[in-house]
């Protein structure tokens, strides 16, 4: 069973993802986050209306959110939160990263993701090497498989 990372549906959207990684989620049983879930749909509120971009890019959000199974969609619980909290701020102070610059958001969004995928029993698919990287070195028995974009494409992470 794998939980998704923000990153991958990310790289499926911009057709940045491995031909391994677009296997593995035809292949295996994909479980979602209601943490990637915000992350996505915060685009809603932050782009510019007026931009021409912008009504093409919440359409494929939009239709990535709607593709997601209901009864595969998971809201943190009050254990993930916690684990979460404490897991980000370490990672945070050991990083050594400028305070008030969003890295400590990003860690807790992404030590959420990690603790969650944990107490479900799933492996993190991320292209988010950098993150998962420190949190699987915090907590090993977190299962993470890690993917690079395709080559010659841009990195996200």
């Amino acid at each position: 069973m794998l939980l998704l990372d923000t990153s991958v549906y990310l790289d499926v959207l911009q057709g940045r993802t491995p031909e391994v990684v677009d296997e593995l989620l035809s292949y295996r049983l994909c479980h979602h986050s209601a943490v990637c879930l915000a992350e996505l749909s915060h685009v809603f509120g932050r782009l510019d209306p007026m931009h021409p971009e912008t009504k093409s890019v919440l359409k494929a959000v939009a239709g990535t959110i709607e593709d997601i199974p209901a009864h595969r969609l998971h809201a943190p619980d009050a254990t993930a939160w916690g684990r979460a909290g404490m897991l980000a701020g370490l990672l945070f102070r050991l990083s050594h990263l400028p305070k008030g610059e969003g890295h400590e958001r990003r860690f807790l969004n992404d030590a959420l993701i990690f603790r969650q995928a944990g107490l479900l029993g799933a492996t993190v698919l991320t292209g988010n090497v950098r993150d998962f990287d420190y949190l699987n070195q915090l907590v090993p028995s977190v299962r993470v498989i890690f993917y690079r974009p395709a080559a010659g494409l841009p990195s996200q992470a």
